[in-house]
């Protein structure tokens, strides 16, 4: 892998996950009870965000679809949770992120169409059209049983234990099966020094 493409990488996953690390680290140290802490994470998140959004642009002069999508979503429902002092609004913002996300690629694959390449930006050099059909099934599957989990979850516990679950749940989950994608990925062309670090998004 080259230098630049280590940088760029190193870039994406920057610009990905960073937003999350503020949120997760502002409702980790900020005082007080759990609702100020949430929203003092959020308020805290949908600025990272903006400057993750910003960023991309200054460097890339390019937003990626995924994260503009993201970005919109945050804003909207951080915006919602603070203006209403009411943390369920950025407690449902997941499931619509997961739900939209499952929607568009969803279409893609009942149209033909290859939705899945066109938002990962190509990331799996020299897999087949068939392997980007069955990424995209398992990845709409994936979705939707996510955003179920996340209205459980938020549903039928306690804002710490979700924030918690986002945490030490959602990002796991997410990252576990991207890598039990890979075999199947590798028999439909995708070659072993190109396994990308580039997932949907879980958040």
């Amino acid at each position: 892998m080259s230098t630049e493409t280590k940088n760029t990488s190193g870039l994406r996953l920057a610009l990905d996950y960073g937003p999350l690390i503020v949120f997760f680290a502002v409702n980790f140290l900020a005082p007080g009870p759990a609702i100020a802490r949430i929203l003092a994470a959020t308020a805290a998140f949908m600025i990272a965000m903006a400057v993750a959004l910003g960023i991309s642009w200054w460097k890339t002069r390019h937003i990626p679809p995924m994260l503009l999508i993201s970005g919109a979503l945050v804003i909207v429902f951080g915006g919602l949770t603070i203006w209403f002092q009411d943390e369920r609004f950025i407690k449902m913002k997941p499931t619509f992120v997961y739900a939209i996300f499952a929607a568009v690629l969803g279409f893609g694959l009942a149209t033909g169409r290859p939705l899945l390449q066109l938002l990962l930006e190509s990331a799996y050099p020299g897999l087949t059209a068939d392997g980007w059909r069955k990424l995209t099934r398992n990845w709409v599957i994936f979705f939707l049983f996510m955003a179920v989990l996340n209205e459980a979850v938020w549903r039928s516990t306690s804002t710490d234990f979700w924030v918690g679950f986002k945490l030490w749940g959602a990002i796991p989950l997410t990252m576990i099966f991207a890598i039990a994608n890979v075999p199947m990925l590798m028999r439909h062309g995708l070659q072993a020094g190109n396994i990308p670090d580039t997932i949907p998004p879980q958040e």
